[in-house]
């Protein structure tokens, strides 16, 4: 009898051993808690020369009990697999695993039986070798390291006491033998899992298709979302929410914004949903709000005003409301509420109001909030802090969900101040989640989108803004937003299930004249008589004598940045007076009539003021200011009053002769434009003329069986009240259809439908849209309807309209985001119209023309922005910049005229849904739902083939899913600890790590849809690498993917120099292999 210590280490493995001591009358028994194919593969021959062998499993490999995703996913990580554990990394990044699985599926099937020990039963780690012709040939190692190539001493391990092995005592063995039998014969104690450990191995060599290692790679990239994507471990059955009304009215789109939201919510403590124009986020929302109201949690609802109704609606008893056996109990406040402290807000006093008594803040139309306007010499709290201080911060721990197509507005500030209601303005909070500083990476990204503004037209792509932004931005926004596209929803959604999007007809441009009699002057003079005016009346610091200049830039320059610096009253007037001359241009471009009335007050004005000079008074002159308005309230405020009453110049400081001159001036070009204007009435009144034409049409020829439905957009509710006055009786007694206005302005709505409060825009609106308004519940005898709506932007968002199918924008708004959200309001999910039409008015005039003119009167609207925020460039004018952006506004406006866009495809815009991980996590969701079960047992190492002919950028090389062992390898690319990287047969890189979703882009566009095996391309694959058993080009390309992870850029070769056969540089390549573990590859051929 031999005793034998087996360390492992050198020459003394227990791999050499059994090499040694296994003969063909050999029989082995081994208990082993785990086992891999690498230690069958490297004691092949021996098993093969060997009697049988049979091997007692101690732990499940086949069970797992949990229910939830995430956790099983990281059982499954845990867990020994027979595809090997964390030291044989090395041997499957080797990439011939597949091979060496047929191997050893070939050797269980010959010489292999396995047993599972039975559940509540243990046993020992074990080795017996029995040999009937020779006693040295019988060996015990009754505490055996596992069955794994660490275990054998193939690769290192961390085992630190060695292995006793007894040799030649039969006695010890016969006493261990009778145990193992008698568990191997017990079938209580033990059963056969042969066949279940074939078909795990056969998972690891089987062929399998593109799109199956895609799946499989989302779900280790993704694992730390999966509980985001399970929906039974966020509400599981039994906890009332899913039997809730709301829930079961969601589409399955809006049902998995849903689940991800409350994931978020719960995790991060806030959620922006940025959904594209109508997809429903209202119902969404109240899906979140009754998760949080079933767990007894107080809500606080804050929306715009005019939007109110959408939200009271639901906690209301009110036969309108679909979801009344919901039992809704959340509270509902408007934006402005938060700037006054007394008064009514519906039934809730706001002197008494605890706002700080909420567990979770909806905010509706979020984008209102974007400005943390700190700037302005206020002496209450802007609605900002308001919010942040009043509601958020004090009292109860508050979560946020915030509802907006457009959370970014082209300032990473904008997300700033969003994302800091959900961190309380911590900068710090998401650091354990990888963000160290939420600033850094915004001021990143900013950078990032200004370079990128930089571009020339033709640069100016997404994919190059993509490619600039710094990772931890699409960190950020995939951490905290959903953002699904109509086009997201499309390709992901059963459309069965959904119903179709109405079918978008091209939109009808119509480029009207202004005057039927031809009396009114060419455009283009007006556009310059325009751009030549002084604006004196709005300019008086321009007119301040010399010596007292100083004392008006003491009382109204504001300071800003820490009092470093000012923003001045003059450049605050010239901004104003940039302001008025372009609300003159899109007043002209709006109607005549509205042109003419603005005249008219400019007119008075200077007329009042003049004679107040004439008659040499001492006084007061009041004048507007800029930050006197909210950014919702200051085109409204620009509208409805001319000369205002904000900045205070003593008459006697002013200088008369050169204010007067100025003045005059100004008046000469005003009059003439008021008299050519006022000539033009609504019988000349082209443009009026080609507004009926269109309805005419669309009267007699309704594009959705009888529907005769049509919104009129416009930017003025002066426009509108002449739209209506000239239209109403006459489409009444031409077509006996009814009309309404609705400005929300301090006009009053109309309509000429009896019965109708006109004081209640609902009413309106649900007479105009009954279907989707649900008008039957309330007043099921009603029969009557609007068919022609005429309204200002007061209803272009959050408003359900869909009854309607055709749509006309009077004026072109020159924001291309409002054309979009106005046309949102029939262009929605779920319509009953196949159909739907899209009608813009544009300016007769050349879009080059039209695009300098629009220009130089904005003077770069940027000026309005950094007006609010005290930023650096008040007035940068950057000529390229200029010119960039006239070719690319001319893109979108040529681009509205020809299509009907969506808020992503907006020419020049960076939509959010470009910038998460959206539309891979909706891959894995699906995947999920029929698969997670294969996945969790999926084998890492798998690979498939794909062809690079069916995308054209492709070209043959590996895409490598990998995940870092090392954590200093590779910088953040927004998946860590995951990389990806498309390696060229060259050893080139195609798309670096660094662009992970680019990467994630071919690896989907190659493997989507690609069920099936393409035999073709594995037949040859198999040639050139003799049946997969010689992969050393693939694991080559894979060192050099590494290399290029790190940063090396020496010469691979340079060392085979120095040694013959090369192989100091195989060696150095394989050690690299330990860096990264290799989670599957795409072969593209």
């Amino acid at each position: 009898m031999e005793i034998k210590l087996i360390d492992n280490k050198g020459d003394n493995t227990l791999e050499n051993l059994l090499s040694d001591k296994i003969t063909s009358h050999s029989k082995i028994n081994i208990q082993t808690a785990a086992f891999s194919i690498f230690a069958f593969n490297a004691l092949q021959k021996e098993i093969k020369r060997s009697k049988k062998l049979r091997v007692i499993l101690t732990k499940s490999f086949f069970e797992k009990e949990e229910t939830g995703f995430l956790k099983r996913y990281e059982i499954a990580q845990d867990l020994e697999d027979i595809n090997g554990n964390k030291y044989e990394i090395k041997l499957r990044n080797q990439m011939n695993t597949a091979f060496i699985a047929r191997e050893t599926a070939k050797l269980i099937e010959d010489k292999v039986k396995v047993h599972q020990l039975a559940y509540g039963h243990s046993a020992l780690d074990e080795l017996l070798i029995e040999n009937s012709h020779d006693i040295d040939g019988n060996v015990v190692i009754p505490a055996m390291f596992k069955f794994t190539s660490d275990g054998i001493g193939l690769t290192k391990s961390n085992n630190l006491t060695p292995m006793t092995a007894i040799i030649g005592e039969p006695n010890h063995l016969a006493g261990l033998k009778a145990d193992f039998d008698e568990v191997w014969n017990d079938s209580s104690k033990s059963k056969e899992v042969t066949q279940k450990v074939l078909e795990k191995v056969k998972t690891i060599y089987q062929e399998n298709s593109p799109e199956w290692i895609y799946f499989v790679s989302l779900y280790h990239i993704f694992h730390d979302k999966l509980s985001e994507l399970d929906e039974q471990d966020i509400a599981p059955d039994g906890s009332g929410f899913k039997d809730s009304v709301i829930w079961n009215k969601l589409y399955q789109f809006q049902k998995d914004g849903v689940m991800g939201l409350i994931r978020k919510l719960e995790k991060y403590n806030g959620a922006i949903l940025a959904d594209s124009v109508g997809l429903g986020k209202t119902f969404s929302a109240l899906a979140v709000i009754k998760y949080f109201e079933l767990q007894r949690k107080r809500v606080l609802v804050l929306a715009p005003k005019r939007l109110r109704d959408n939200w009271t609606l639901y906690n209301t008893p009110d036969i309108r409301n679909v979801l009344y056996d919901d039992f809704f109990n959340y509270t509902v406040l408007n934006h402005t509420d938060l700037s006054r402290y007394y008064g009514m807000s519906g039934e809730i006093k706001l002197d008494t109001f605890m706002l700080s008594d909420f567990d979770l803040v909806v905010i509706d139309e979020s984008h209102n909030f974007r400005n943390n306007d700190t700037s302005v010499n206020r002496e209450t709290k802007s609605r900002y802090q308001r919010l942040m201080e009043d509601i958020i911060q004090a009292g109860r721990k508050t979560k946020v969900l915030m509802l907006s197509a457009t959370p970014i507005n082209n300032r990473m500030a904008d997300l700033k101040n969003q994302i800091g209601f959900m961190t309380e303005g911590k900068t710090d909070a998401l650091s354990k989640y990888g963000i160290a500083d939420i600033d850094t990476e915004l001021k990143l990204a900013q950078t990032a989108f200004n370079r990128w503004m930089e571009l020339d037209e033709e640069e100016r792509t997404t994919q190059h803004f993509l490619d600039g932004v710094n990772p931890g931005y699409f960190k950020l926004l995939d951490m905290l937003t959903i953002a699904r596209s109509r086009k997201h929803i499309e390709k992901y959604y059963d459309k069965n299930a959904i119903g179709d999007f109405p079918e978008r007809l091209t939109p009808i441009t119509i480029k009207s004249d202004i005057d039927l009699a031809n009396g009114f002057p060419n455009l283009q003079k007006v556009y310059d008589d325009i751009g030549g005016l002084n604006m004196s009346m709005y300019q008086p610091m321009q007119y301040v004598k010399l010596d007292k200049k100083r004392y008006y830039e003491e009382l109204y320059d504001t300071k800003v940045k820490d009092g470093k610096s000012s923003f001045k009253q003059a450049d605050r007037e010239q901004a104003l007076a940039k302001l008025i001359r372009a609300n003159l241009l899109k007043r002209l471009e709006s109607s005549i009539y509205s042109f003419g009335l603005t005249l008219d007050r400019m007119v008075d004005g200077i007329n009042g003021i003049l004679e107040q000079i004439e008659k040499h008074k001492s006084g007061n002159v009041e004048l507007s200011s800029i930050t006197d308005f909210d950014d919702e309230d200051l085109e409204n405020a620009f509208d409805e009053q001319a000369v205002g009453t904000k900045t205070k110049i003593l008459f006697g400081d002013m200088d008369h002769i050169k204010w007067k001159q100025a003045l005059e001036e100004d008046l000469l070009v005003l009059r003439s434009l008021q008299v050519v204007s006022h000539h033009v009435t609504p019988e000349l009144d082209a443009k009026l003329q080609d507004l009926e034409d269109i309805l005419k049409t669309k009267y007699e020829h309704p594009l959705n069986d009888n529907n005769k439905k049509v919104i009129i957009f416009t930017a003025f509710a002066d426009t509108a009240n002449y739209l209506y006055f000239n239209l109403a009786q006459r489409v009444k007694e031409k077509y006996g259809l009814n009309s309404a206005l609705v400005t929300g302005g301090s006009s009053k709505n109309q309509t000429t439908l009896k019965g109708v409060n006109v004081n209640d825009m609902d009413d309106i609106l649900t007479n105009f849209s009954p279907l989707s308004k649900g008008r039957a519940q309330i007043n099921p005898g009603a029969v009557d309807e609007i068919d022609l709506l005429i309204a200002t932007d007061t209803i272009s968002e959050g408003q359900n309209l869909q009854d309607a199918d055709f749509l006309i924008n009077y004026d072109i708004h020159w924001n291309p985001v409002r054309v979009i959200q106005r046309f949102g309001r029939i262009d929605r999910i779920g319509s009953q119209n196949k159909q739907i039409q899209l009608v813009n008015f544009w300016p007769n005039v050349d879009l080059d023309a039209y695009l300098n003119l629009e220009q130089r009167v904005k003077g770069r609207m940027v000026l309005l922005d950094t007006a609010a925020t005290g930023e650096d460039n008040l007035l940068s004018t950057e000529a390229k910049r200029e010119m960039n952006d006239l070719k690319y506004r001319k893109k979108q406006l040529e681009q509205l005229q020809s299509e009907v866009i969506d808020l992503e495809d907006v020419s020049g815009a960076i939509s959010i849904t470009d910038m998460t991980f959206n539309d891979f996590k909706a891959d894995l969701q699906n995947a999920l739902k029929d698969h997670e079960k294969q996945l969790n047992e999926a084998p890492l190492g798998m690979y498939a083939i794909a062809d690079s002919q069916i995308f054209p950028e492709a070209e043959p090389g590996v895409l490598l899913t990998l995940k870092q062992r090392d954590e200093g390898l590779g910088k953040e690319n927004s998946i860590l600890p995951y990389i990806v990287i498309y390696m060229k047969m060259d050893g080139n890189v195609k798309i670096n790590y660094m662009y992970a979703k680019q990467v994630l882009d071919f690896f989907k566009k190659l493997s989507i849809g690609n069920k099936a095996v393409n035999q073709e391309l594995v037949d040859a694959f198999y040639a050139e690498t003799n049946g997969g058993s010689d992969m050393s080009k693939y694991s080559e390309l894979l060192s050099k993917a590494i290399e290029a992870i790190k940063g090396k850029q020496e010469e691979v070769g340079i060392a085979s120099m120095f040694s013959p056969g090369g192989t100091s540089v195989q060696m150095e390549l394989l050690d690299d292999l330990d860096d990264v573990e290799l989670v599957s590859f795409l072969i593209i051929r």
